[in-house]
């Protein structure tokens, strides 16, 4: 059996590689062997998808910064869509990628639609990490082509699922992959003893950027935090995972420029994250992976004035909360600071606070409450392949 997977950005091949691995686990499981070809990066690659392109580094958000990678992203694009014209597969997953992937699944339901035949034509397509179109979304136009695009929709919330449902779209919550990958994922003790940090030392983590656009305009304003922060506790220790090798040599650039003493973690940014004390973190899939890790985090986001002058002013883009641990229940669990809220002072005052044992004691308190509400911890990508096998002829 030929599966397709469409994925972009650093979070999405992580989401793939963990959806591969439960799919050939499922595969030898039933007796049937698969042959797994994809868009995503080198973590889906070591699982044994071949890649047809490289969508790691191409990511954006905002309509100024996505021009720079509007060409790369149409030419993957078109080698996608001669793929799956001469090699029609069983089955095609979507993971989040909003854009991309409803070119891709709009291209597949007008072939299936086409008067002329077309081997795309009982191609099922199945939604996994559908794009958060049940808490914001510009346009009702995004959310139809989800629908009219998805076969089966595979949920990681449970007000997605229902959101799809009501929608009369075939949905299925699953829970949520990273509580999958979180098994066995070290305590602070353990990530302590392996980067040879001393367990009364005090650790703050800064997860600036796994997009380019978030060297430009996030990773400036966590810097001066983090200046602010070592003049008022000196003995303070900074930790950046990185999250591509491509954005080293910026960040050590951006680190000698502020006169920062920040150790750069590679390869072990799981680490990097539990040793913490407190996270200082771009928003994302990475605040989820800090909350499970039971890390306090300030949470801040910022791009393009002009982006977000429009964002608020034209289009009128308004959203409750933008990390996922605050979207799960609908709750403030974490602080969050966007756009002209998130300076170096305000990023410094709320840190301060998330170091004190009441504010600490509180937030974990309401990580617990969160991690109930995203499923059953080792089984979440087993049911999603379930799922999807019920679809396979």
């Amino acid at each position: 059996m030929r599966i397709f997977i469409s994925t972009g950005e650093v979070s999405g091949d992580l989401q793939g590689a963990l959806l591969i691995n439960a799919l050939k686990r499922q595969g030898e499981k039933l007796g049937q062997e698969l042959e797994i070809v994809a868009l995503g990066g080198s973590r889906m690659t070591q699982a044994g998808a071949k890649l047809l392109g490289d969508t790691t580094k191409i990511g954006s958000v905002g309509i100024l910064e996505s021009l720079p990678y509007i060409l790369p992203t149409l030419q993957i694009q078109n080698r996608a869509k001669q793929y799956l014209r001469e090699n029609p597969p069983d089955l095609v997953i979507l993971i989040d990628y909003m854009g991309p992937n409803l070119a891709i699944g709009n291209f597949i339901r007008f072939a299936k639609r086409s008067l002329w035949k077309s081997h795309l034509t009982n191609t099922p397509v199945v939604y996994y990490i559908a794009p958060q179109v049940w808490v914001w979304s510009l346009s009702d136009r995004d959310t139809q082509q989800i629908i009219k695009n998805s076969d089966l929709i595979l949920a990681i919330f449970p007000e997605e699922a229902e959101f799809f449902r009501k929608k009369g779209v075939k949905a299925s919550f699953v829970g949520h992959p990273l509580l999958d990958k979180m098994i066995g994922a070290p305590n602070r003790s353990a990530a302590r003893a392996s980067l040879g940090i001393a367990p009364e030392e005090t650790v703050i983590t800064l997860v600036p950027a796994s997009r380019r656009q978030e060297l430009k305009y996030v990773l400036p304003v966590i810097l001066a935090a983090a200046k602010i922060l070592q003049a008022k506790i000196p003995e303070v220790k900074f930790l950046i995972p990185l999250s591509l090798e491509a954005f080293r040599e910026p960040i050590e650039q951006a680190i000698r420029d502020y006169n920062l003493n920040i150790t750069l973690v590679a390869d072990k940014n799981i680490e990097a994250i539990a040793a913490a004390d407190l996270a200082i973190t771009k928003s994302g899939t990475v605040n989820l992976e800090i909350a499970l890790l039971e890390v306090p985090q300030v949470v801040i986001y910022r791009v393009n004035r002009i982006t977000a002058w429009i964002a608020k002013n034209l289009l009128k883009f308004a959203i409750p909360f933008m990390s996922p641990p605050n979207l799960v229940l609908m709750k403030a669990i974490v602080p969050e600071l966007l756009q002209e809220q998130a300076t170096a002072e305000n990023i410094v005052k709320e840190a301060i606070n998330l170091l004190t044992p009441a504010k600490r004691s509180q937030i974990l308190a309401d990580y617990q409450i969160m991690r109930q509400s995203l499923g059953e911890a080792g089984k979440v990508c087993q049911k999603a392949a379930q799922e999807i096998f019920t679809l396979l002829p």
